[in-house]
């Protein structure tokens, strides 16, 4: 059975579970924003002012939810210095049980419908041979560009959470908690890691209404005068006693001061308090963007999975 509609937070609640089961069996399998907290992330920061332009279908076994796609269709994002770009192709966020593989090719044909007349983009994960032979059956080619040295394709970490050091923050600063810091800080935060950005107070608000979020595990590192330096959020996957950390930024003020290495190390510790084992984190992996994977490989993760980006042509629908 499938259907296609909006994705609402019910949607995302139930990909979710399909991540987690996935998670627990082939964890490289796992697709580029189809994580547990990638998830509710993408969700939670979009929905207000992207969600018009997304559609979805849900393919299930029973009543079990075993495949689904999300497509972002064209749009028009506005960023906080200003700046308005009509976004003019599309974009399929996808996962399908390997135990029910042979529904990449519905998913291949619905996306191929939805988005006719467009040029498409996907990013099946590179562990994954048979789906990768599917779209490449369906025209879909390797995107130079996207495999370049500044290439967009991204690589998932892990560690496990023995043996965590103890986080050192410089004088003066110290760690919050988005409970204690409260939403204004917490927007703020994110606003000057990552300026110029789509982010609003709106998008906290979704954030904060995905099922998976929990305010004492987005973490702030504080600075002597106030401002809040750094932050991540962290999203705990109970069952399979994981933590992803979702998004990881530093103020451009007060970078390279160790903040984000500690801000990590103290996360860990949090997330293994609150029951993890686990951790994972995603970065961009191409040549030319070395920072966060070389702060990520320096508190201990490595390589768990990278995606490929593929892109057809528009056709005609």
């Amino acid at each position: 059975m499938a259907n296609a509609e909006h994705v609402t937070a019910v949607d995302v609640h139930l990909m979710q579970g399909l991540a987690q089961r996935v998670t627990a069996d082939r964890p490289d399998l796992v697709n580029s924003d189809a994580s547990y907290g990638e998830l509710a992330w993408n969700w939670g920061k979009g929905c207000a002012a992207d969600g018009a332009s997304w559609r979805r279908r849900m393919w299930y076994s029973g009543e079990e939810l075993v495949a689904w796609g999300w497509v972002h269709l064209p749009r028009r994002v506005r960023r906080s210095d200003g700046w308005v770009r009509d976004v003019t192709g599309a974009y399929l966020a996808y996962q399908v049980h390997p135990g029910h593989a042979g529904l990449v090719d519905e998913v291949i044909d619905w996306y191929d419908g939805t988005a006719a007349g467009l040029e498409r983009t996907v990013l099946p994960g590179a562990a994954d041979e048979y789906a990768l032979q599917r779209w490449a059956a369906h025209g879909y080619e390797t995107d130079p560009a996207g495999l370049g040295d500044d290439g967009t394709w991204t690589q998932l970490n892990e560690r496990d959470l023995t043996d965590l050091e103890q986080p050192a923050l410089p004088d003066g600063f110290r760690f919050r908690t988005a409970d204690e810091a409260g939403p204004e800080a917490a927007v703020q935060a994110h606003l000057d890691a990552w300026s110029p950005s789509t982010y609003t107070a709106e998008s906290y608000q979704g954030v904060r209404r995905t099922p998976a979020y929990r305010g004492d595990l987005h973490i702030l590192v504080e600075a002597p005068d106030g401002t809040m330096a750094a932050s991540t959020i962290m999203w705990l996957d109970e069952a399979n006693k994981s933590v992803e950390f979702e998004p990881v930024g530093t103020h451009p003020g007060y970078r390279r001061r160790g903040l984000a290495r500690a801000m990590l190390l103290h996360g860990m510790r949090q997330a293994r308090a609150a029951g993890a084992n686990h951790a994972t984190v995603a970065c961009l992996g191409a040549p030319g963007h070395p920072q966060a994977r070389g702060l990520y490989y320096g508190v201990g993760f490595r390589e768990l999975s990278r995606d490929v980006p593929l892109v057809k042509a528009p056709t005609p629908g």
